[in-house]
């Protein structure tokens, strides 16, 4: 059995790993203030950004969906790993050698089976970069000659070749300690007569990553007459590649894509190769499947949906580029970037381009050109016989639809104006209240067009827009148990920032709000927090080191949904502006004087039934109590932080 990660490492590894470096690698992060970063959350879709980004304290929480956590607990959701797994990946990312307090350490046992399979694709792609320099392949290194390809571009790429013998790439892995198990798993091997047998045989290969930079899977392109396989030949789906949901040169073009916020989509790996090489660093293209929602997610969390960014299509001219070019345009609206299609006068693709004109006409081909939208209407328009009413009413009704998505609603209605002359339809009014018409029954909908027997105006019979009205709202927030909070009642927002100041700044707020009894929090959700703050040590211990304080916090909850509310609180802006001793004091002072008002009001009605025929000594107690209470709570309101 795999021995136990020593805990001493966790932590190293966790304090080593900066959490907003291990973000960036998936989504693009700006500056939100006080010290913490945001972008849009990986883990749900959403309009604007919510994810938030502590790296003081290494915590991440997305104020939408309520994931949070450290550096660990990010890369174990999104890349689906164990935990061992994952600290074995950022330990070796930070150069920590980790001790297994169990059994000792073996490490093909203990890697986690993702672990194994993108080491073995790691160790495939050598193996094929090594074999681009035999005599065998000489036929691919022609085959990139003859694209434009030379060797240094082979290398920076990692353009491989894979032998055409049967068993190549399988003798070599099971040298390397891989089982025949993990071979077939992996996608590299197939199911032979006599055993495993390679998948690629006598092809040149592009090695797939995914966003992190991990290989996941390979393209294979055919480059013999006598082989009956497919032109290209992709890994099949596997536990670490699924091919709707990588993008070929992303872990090259993230950052650039980012920091330009432009995307260029194009068709092929050889198209990725000719845009890089010619500047046009941002290019990515599908691997073996049509651009879909999946895709969409990765280029939104780099792109940060802000609505000066770009996506440009690039489509071949024939009959299948602009089919796909269609097909892109149905998921426009999860875009905020504007979307525009670039097709080369000649129908060349990006590769063909600069090879016969050069790199500046691939860097010309990709600037902005046809907005996405204007080709799909085109396209439309085309299919139509406009010599007949028929035929223009046909048409009118098919890309009529395709205006009403236009996002902005100025371009909307002057394309609509241009929809009627192209159409040849007189009254342009007609075809602009139309456009209108189908847009607002989008809008009620959440963007899914007009209901099926939808009335007047777009709405379902009985007046409501109904469920699908809240279609692109974020998921409803999951609180935690307990009374609903009311961030608006003066009562539970003081609580919440007083716990925002403990968990993150506990050096304004102590020893005065160790002293705070669990009760005094009057949402069960705070007091649960509270509960956990005091048994990590009381907030005195973050003083000295806050990454390890809020780690003991956050393992001290009784539940994921009392530690998402910890991971919460700890990334919180605070609201108010100057965060100080004094803004300490007045939170650490209104907390405890409405503990003490609510006090009084309970020895009150102990006092009043106790008037009534009750113990003369214990009313006399009471009283007594009452009014030190009373006199508590004036020095409260006349000194402030002083009294406490």
């Amino acid at each position: 059995m795999a021995g136990r990660i020593n805990d001493d490492d966790v932590k190293a590894v966790r304090d080593a790993v900066p959490i907003d470096a291990v973000v960036s690698e998936y989504l693009q992060l700006r500056n939100a203030g006080g010290g913490n970063l945001k972008g849009l959350c990986p883990f749900h879709d959403e309009k604007s950004p919510s994810f938030q980004v502590s790296p003081s304290k290494g915590l991440f929480h997305c104020f939408g969906c309520q994931e949070g956590g450290d550096t660990i607990a990010f890369v174990m959701k999104i890349d689906h790993l164990s935990f061992s797994e994952t600290v074995e990946r950022l330990a070796a990312r930070a150069g920590i050698t980790l001790r297994y307090e169990e059994g000792g350490y073996n490490p093909s046992a203990q890697r986690g089976e993702r672990s194994r399979l993108v080491e073995a694709h790691r160790v495939a792609a050598r193996f094929y970069v090594e074999q681009l320099a035999s005599p065998e392949a000489e036929i691919g290194r022609a085959f990139l000659t003859e694209r434009g390809f030379d060797q240094a571009a082979a290398e920076h790429f990692e353009v491989g070749y894979s032998p055409a013998g049967w068993d190549h790439l399988t003798r070599f892995l099971r040298g390397q300690g891989f089982s025949d198990r993990e071979l077939i798993m992996s996608g590299l091997s197939q199911d032979g007569r006599r055993g495993p047998i390679d998948r690629f045989r006598g092809r040149l290969m592009w090695p797939i990553r995914d966003i992190s930079g991990d290989v996941v899977g390979f393209g294979a392109r055919r480059l013999r007459e006598d082989d009956n396989g497919p032109k290209y030949l992709n890994t099949p789906e596997t536990p670490i590649y699924k091919k709707s949901q990588v993008l070929y040169g992303v872990d090259l073009a993230k950052k650039d894509i980012a920091k330009a916020s432009r995307a260029v989509v194009v068709e092929g790996y050889t198209d990725v190769m000719a845009c890089h090489l010619a500047g046009v660093t941002t290019a990515i293209a599908t691997c073996g499947t049509a651009f879909g929602g999946d895709h969409i997610k990765i280029l939104r969390r780099l792109l940060m949906d802000n609505g000066s960014a770009r996506v440009i299509f690039t489509f071949d001219g024939d009959a299948a580029g602009q089919k796909a070019a269609l097909r892109a345009f149905e998921d426009d609206q999860k875009f905020a970037a504007e979307t525009y299609i670039a097709i080369a006068p000649d129908g060349m693709d990006p590769c063909e381009l600069r090879l016969g004109k050069g790199d500046d006409a691939v860097r010309d081909l990709v600037e902005p050109r046809t907005p996405l939208f204007e080709f799909a209407i085109r396209q439309i328009v085309a299919r139509y016989d406009l010599e007949v009413p028929a035929g223009r009413a046909a048409a009118l009704d098919e890309a009529a639809p395709i205006v009403a998505r236009i996002k902005n609603s100025a371009s909307q209605h002057e394309v609509a104006v241009q929809l009627a002359g192209m159409l040849g339809i007189l009254d342009t009014q007609f075809v602009v209240k139309r456009v209108a018409q189908l847009a607002r029954w989008a809008r009620d909908r959440g963007g899914r067009g007009p209901a099926q027997g939808a009335g007047p105006g777009g709405r379902a019979p009985g007046g409501g827009a109904g469920p699908a009205s809240q279609g692109q709202q974020s998921a409803p927030r999951r609180g935690p148990s307990g009374p609903a909070l009311y961030l608006r009642n003066p009562v539970f927002a003081t609580e919440r920032e007083l716990l925002k100041l403990a968990l993150q700044r506990p050096e304004l707020v102590t020893p005065a709000f160790d002293a705070y009894e669990t009760d005094e929090f009057t949402a069960p959700p705070y007091a649960a927090v509270r509960q956990c703050i005091d048994e990590a040590g009381g907030a005195e211990q973050g003083c000295e080191d806050v990454k390890d304080y809020l780690a003991r916090v956050r393992e001290a909850a009784p539940d994921d949904t009392v530690r998402k509310l910890v991971t919460e609180l700890a990334v919180e802006v605070f609201r108010g502006k100057s965060i100080d001793e004094l803004y300490a004091g007045q939170h650490l002072v209104q907390v405890r004087i409405r503990a003490v008002d609510r006090r009084i009001q309970d020895v009150t009605s102990s006092l009043t039934r106790l008037g009534n025929g009750g113990d003369p000594q214990q009313y006399a107690a009471v009283q007594s109590e009452l009014w030190v209470l009373q006199q508590y709570g004036q020095t409260l309101r006349s000194n402030g932080a002083g009294a406490l």
